[in-house]
């Protein structure tokens, strides 16, 4: 366990801007009151935004960062600034111990692609992938990858994702075998394509593993509960995620839409506010935000450009959990891997400017 872990949060990434990003962070500290934070960005925007914030106090420093990686630049051209942005100096933080997971709601291919450079692949592991959790009928959410680092895949990728997942759903829902299923276009053994067969007959012959293999899952069962990882393509994966946003956002309009039809709706829905409030809770995806780069040599992880204050506090609880479990190791073990060279962690008397230097 690492006690007290410092985050590095790129505090100008994401559509809704610094102030957004800062009082997700002032909702972290109160739920993680431990917790530190590295504020990566312009250094006198930023300590004009704390103002807001006082309660951040002791628990935040600046590391100054001049520039920004734009929501459509190119992830070649991203990682050519990368020393200058604050996507690349949080991600360089990581790298250097001086914070145990970075942050940033920015452009995905840009920081999937910095991420890589900088921290390099685990030992064993061919592909990093962007993992998830999502909501489910069940008691606990479902962790799905690869959610769009990946279009194409081969068996072996499959397997270290369902490897890495599994970890991840130790280390987040406290699962002792995590049930990992792969997304199929049916549940019988002969349906899917070659690879996703191939990667099938490979988790049933791993019984070291820990994860216990459930088989295929159709796309319509995916919310249902039955599983605790889900595990396929990123090309797959990421079209399963915009329609269940897209699906949940249906719903949410519908339902609004019928309840201000007529008076009657209206009264119906003061009757029924409260199991209303429950499925909005359910469906909101900033009470599920938070994917990270499983893989790496480090913790890195994606909060949606789109996420509101509460949004962004819960992609960096879901960080602060996986970097007091240090997800990395746990993943490395699970993949046999015994020497994997762990940087040093900072110290409560190290500045973070030295590392920015």
């Amino acid at each position: 366990m690492i006690e007290q872990p410092w985050i590095a949060i790129d505090a100008m990434g994401g559509d809704e801007g610094l102030a957004v990003m800062l009082a997700g962070v002032a909702r972290a500290r109160d739920a993680f009151e431990d917790s530190r934070f590295l504020l990566v960005g312009d250094e006198v925007a930023i300590r004009e935004a704390l103002v807001a914030h006082p309660n951040l106090g002791q628990n935040a420093e600046i590391v100054h960062a001049p520039e920004v990686v734009g929501p459509s630049e190119k992830p070649s051209q991203a990682i050519r600034r990368a020393k200058r942005t604050s996507m690349g100096v949080a991600i360089d933080m990581v790298k250097q111990g001086r914070a145990a997971a970075a942050v940033s709601a920015g452009n995905t291919g840009a920081l999937m692609a910095m991420a890589k450079v900088a921290l390099r692949t685990l030992p064993g592991i061919d592909r990093p992938a962007l993992a998830a959790p999502l909501p489910t009928l069940g008691d606990n959410d479902v962790v799905m990858l690869d959610l769009g680092a990946n279009t194409e895949v081969d068996a072996r990728n499959l397997v270290q994702f369902a490897v890495m997942g599994a970890a991840y759903a130790r280390t987040i829902m406290d699962l002792e075998r995590p049930r990992v299923a792969l997304l199929n276009i049916g549940s019988e053994d002969q349906k899917g394509t070659d690879v996703i067969r191939d990667a099938a007959t490979q988790l049933k012959a791993a019984a070291h593993l820990p994860l216990a293999f459930t088989g295929f899952v159709e796309g319509d069962k995916l919310a249902r509960g039955n599983h605790d990882v889900i595990v396929c393509d990123g090309f797959a994966g990421n079209i399963a995620l915009k329609t269940a946003e897209g699906t949940a956002r249906f719903v949410a309009d519908l339902l609004k839409r019928a309840f201000t039809s007529s008076i009657r709706s209206k009264l119906g829905f003061l009757i029924s506010r409260p199991a209303t409030e429950l499925l909005k809770h359910h469906l909101d995806p900033n009470n599920h935000n938070g994917a990270v780069f499983l893989g790496l040599n480090g913790i890195v992880v994606k909060s949606h450009g789109s996420a509101n204050e509460r949004g962004v506090s819960t992609a960096i609880g879901n960080a602060t959990k996986m970097a007091r479990a240090d997800l990395t190791r746990r993943i490395a073990e699970d993949l046999g891997l015994e020497h994997v060279p762990r940087p040093p962690r900072r110290t409560s008397t190290s500045s973070p400017q030295d590392a920015a230097a």
